[in-house]
C-alpha cells in the first residue's frame, strides 16, 4: 500500500514528479518539514503528528501528551531527530513543542497566555535561532524570538501594522530567512516586512498582489540574500489567478508580479534549478526565477517543502494526503 498515483511533466529540460503516498491519517495537513530524502515531518489538526523515515513509503504517528485536540499548522525539523511544532489558536492553544528523540518525547517549550495574540507560523534558520509570526495586536507585529533552541522565547512587537493584518496559517512558510540576520515576513495585507539584522529593526514594502478579506501573501521563498518570491491568492476563490506571485532582486525592496500561477497557492519553495508554487488547486514550476509558471498535472495540497539537496520535496493537504514531488 506505497504508492496510489504518478503524475509526470517535463518542462524545459527538467522533469516534476509528482507520487502519492499513503499516510494512514485522515486528518487535515498543513505542516510539513523534509530533512533530505529519507526523513520528513508532517502536522496537522486533531493533535496529527507524522514522520517517516524511508522516503515517505510508511508513516509513523507521533504522539504529543496533552495535545489531541490541537491544530499543528507548522512543523519545522532542524535534524533527523530534532524537530519543532507550533499549534494555532487564540490564547493557550498557541503553543510551540520540541522533541531531540524523533517524537519519542516532545517538551512544551511555548504556551501564549495573551488571549488577544494568535501565532501562525515559524521558522528555523539553525538549530539555535529560530521565529515565530502572529497575528497584529493594537497596530503592532506580535513576534517571538528564540536564540537557545527554544528554551527562552522572547516577544518582540514592531510598529507599522495595519487595522487587523496578521499572517495566513496556512503552510508555515510566510517566513523566510538567509543567514543569520535576513529575515522577511508575509502578510495577509500582501506587505513584505524585511529585517537585515535579525529581527530587531525591520522596513515594509508591498509585493502588489490582490489582497483582501482572504486574499493575500500566503508563502515566501528566497534563493540567496537578494532574490526571492511570494505567492498567495484567495482562499475563499482558489480558482482565481489574479496577482498571486510575485519577485524581487533586491531582497525584498521592490516587488515585481509574474503570471501564470493557476489559482491560490498556499506555499512556494525553491527546488532544484527552478521554484516549485503548491496550492489547493495544483502545482506550479518556474524555471525562470518566478515570473512565468507552468502548470505540473496532479493534485491539490496546502503545503511543500524541500529535503536537502534541493531534489525530493514532501507536500500535504486534506484528509491526510501526501505527496512526494521528485525534481
Amino acid at each position: 500500500m506505497r504508492i496510489l498515483l504518478v503524475f509526470a511533466l517535463g518542462l524545459a529540460g527538467f522533469g516534476q514528479e509528482w507520487t502519492v503516498l499513503v499516510s494512514g491519517v485522515s486528518a487535515r495537513l498543513r505542516g510539513v518539514s523534509a530533512v533530505n530524502e529519507r526523513v520528513a515531518w508532517a502536522s496537522g489538526a486533531e493533535g496529527t503528528v507524522l514522520r517517516t523515515s524511508d522516503g515517505g513509503t510508511t508513516w509513523k504517528r507521533l504522539i504529543v501528551p496533552g495535545a489531541e485536540k490541537l491544530d499543528f499548522r507548522d512543523v519545522d525539523a532542524v535534524d533527523e531527530k530534532t524537530a519543532y511544532l507550533l499549534s494555532i489558536g487564540p490564547g493557550r492553544a498557541s503553543r510551540i513543542y520540541k522533541t531531540r528523540d524523533a517524537g519519542m518525547s516532545w517538551a512544551l517549550q511555548f504556551q501564549n497566555t495573551d488571549e488577544k495574540a494568535f501565532y501562525d507560523a515559524m521558522t528555523f534558520w539553525d538549530a539555535r535561532h529560530g521565529m515565530a509570526v502572529g497575528d497584529s495586536i493594537e497596530g503592532k507585529f506580535v513576534f517571538l524570538f528564540t536564540a537557545d533552541g527554544g528554551a527562552h522565547w522572547e516577544r518582540r512587537e514592531v510598529p507599522g501594522a495595519l487595522a487587523g493584518e496578521g499572517a495566513f496559517a496556512a503552510s508555515g512558510t510566510n517566513i523566510a530567512s538567509w543567514g543569520r540576520k535576513l529575515l522577511w515576513v508575509g502578510t495577509t495585507a500582501g506587505r513584505v516586512l524585511r529585517s537585515v539584522d535579525g529581527g530587531r529593526t525591520w522596513a515594509i514594502s508591498s509585493a502588489g498582489l490582490e489582497t483582501g478579506a482572504s486574499a493575500g501573501i500566503f508563502s515566501v521563498a528566497f534563493r540567496d540574500g537578494r532574490h526571492g518570491v511570494v505567492v498567495g491568492g484567495d482562499y475563499k476563490l482558489e480558482d482565481r489567478a489574479v496577482r498571486n506571485v510575485a519577485v524581487t532582486e533586491d531582497g525584498g525592496v521592490t516587488w515585481k508580479v509574474g503570471t501564470g500561477v493557476g489559482g491560490l497557492r498556499s506555499v512556494v519553495s525553491v527546488m532544484g534549478k527552478g521554484l516549485v508554487a503548491v496550492g489547493p488547486t495544483g502545482t506550479d514550476v518556474s524555471v525562470d526565477g518566478g515570473l512565468g509558471w507552468r502548470a505540473v498535472a496532479g493534485f491539490g495540497l496546502h503545503t511543500f517543502s524541500v529535503g536537502k539537496g534541493g531534489v525530493v520535496g514532501f507536500g500535504a493537504g486534506e484528509k491526510g494526503l501526501i505527496g512526494r514531488l521528485r525534481w
